[in-house]
């Protein structure tokens, strides 16, 4: 398989109290966590790609750039969709939307960089030991 323009992926949660801005820390209320939405959107990107992936490489996000727009309340379900809109190199672009079951909650895009696993982790863990 290869990386193309128009790969998609639907990633879908129940909202729970651990979901909430005030779970998380970036709120005061029970609702749906921007930091929560953000997720979600990264994880549809990821599933979005990851069978065009050769072995040992994977993706990482370098950019999000998002709205969130409407509330959703716990035990609502919300979907993230994500679709590659550009593949430049190593390079992955894509558009990001997320809805509850009373519609659009948020959008913006995305890019994540594919790289391989064991190279970045080597890099990562001699930045952990210096």
């Amino acid at each position: 398989m290869q990386l193309t323009v128009g790969m998609t992926y639907t990633s879908t949660l129940v909202v729970e109290q651990k979901h909430t801005a005030a779970a998380v820390g970036s709120g005061d209320l029970e609702v749906f966590a921007t930091p929560m939405m953000a997720a979600l959107m990264e994880h549809a990107a990821a599933a979005a790609i990851r069978p065009a992936l050769p072995e040992g490489k994977t993706s990482v996000g370098i950019s999000l750039q998002i709205a969130h727009i409407s509330a959703t309340p716990v035990g609502m379900e919300v979907e993230a969709v994500a679709t590659v809109t550009k593949v430049e190199g190593n390079r992955v672009e894509f558009s990001v939307t997320a809805r509850d079951q009373a519609g659009e909650i948020g959008s913006g895009t995305h890019t994540r960089v594919i790289v391989d696993a064991a190279r970045f982790l080597e890099k990562t863990a001699a930045k952990a030991a210096k």
